[in-house]
């Protein structure tokens, strides 16, 4: 069984690792082999990532299709599971968002590598550039996010999840303007104006004007985020086919 090294002993023996490091592709044989085992290595790690991207959207699409099963299927249903659906999807939007920007990271190398190197030799189009090369190789010595988490939130609404919330306002509007129910099955609570829906629109302590107003002021903001539009289109400038 082998000694185990010291800190003192592994800085001693620093450069002599260093002088046998691996050597560096010597031919262009050995340079084609190289991008290609690289380009598939980050095609892995994009689809690991895309791959959550998907549960978490499977994730919210469930809880959507639960939440109103368990709401519109009982009459007697508190209109309070809709809003904590709203809250859950939210929930899982951010998650998704913060994974997003994963992802955009290695679809961003993945995308330049197909477009400077596999597109020129399938289609050679001007004169060769290294500028796909340098940019992949400034992203590999210093990994950094090409969106903050705001656009990735815009995004994902933008895709997927303000679908998810206009069918649970609309859910929440049917349900705080239909008539209640008494407990032997019979409507009893006609909704005949806007007092009538205030009043169911009620949420524990808290009135239904104040719930009313702060569901509203909430699309507001998601009605914001789905259509704002990126100063800097990175990708989406190439292309139309994009997640």
């Amino acid at each position: 069984m082998s000694a185990e090294l010291s800190p003192l002993t592994l800085d001693k023996e620093l450069p002599e690792r260093q002088a046998q490091a691996p050597p560096l592709p010597q031919t262009t044989q050995e340079t084609i082999n190289t991008i290609v085992h690289y380009y598939r290595g980050e095609m892995g790690r994009m689809a690991g990532w895309r791959d959550r991207i998907d549960r978490t959207s499977n994730w919210a699409i469930t809880v959507v299709a639960a939440m109103l099963s368990v709401s519109l299927s009982t009459p007697s249903s508190h209109h309070g599971v809709l809003l904590f659906a709203m809250l859950l999807i939210t929930l899982l939007l951010l998650i998704e968002a913060r994974r997003y920007r994963f992802f955009d990271v290695y679809r961003a190398r993945v995308r330049q590598l197909e477009r400077g190197y596999f597109a020129q030799i399938l289609s050679p189009e001007g004169t060769p550039s290294v500028k796909w090369s340098v940019s992949i190789a400034m992203s590999l010595r210093k990994p950094a996010f090409l969106m903050s988490y705001r656009e990735a939130v815009c995004r994902r609404l933008q895709r997927n999840y303000c679908w998810m919330y206009l069918i649970l306002l609309l859910a929440w509007a049917l349900k705080i303007s239909s008539p209640k129910i008494s407990t032997n099955g019979e409507p009893f609570g006609h909704v005949r104006s806007w007092a009538d829906v205030t009043e169911n629109a009620a949420l524990g302590p808290l009135p239904g004007w104040a719930v009313m107003i702060g569901v509203a002021l909430f699309y507001v903001l998601v009605l914001y985020a789905s259509l704002h539009k990126e100063l800097h289109e990175g990708e989406l400038a190439h292309g139309e086919v994009h997640v």
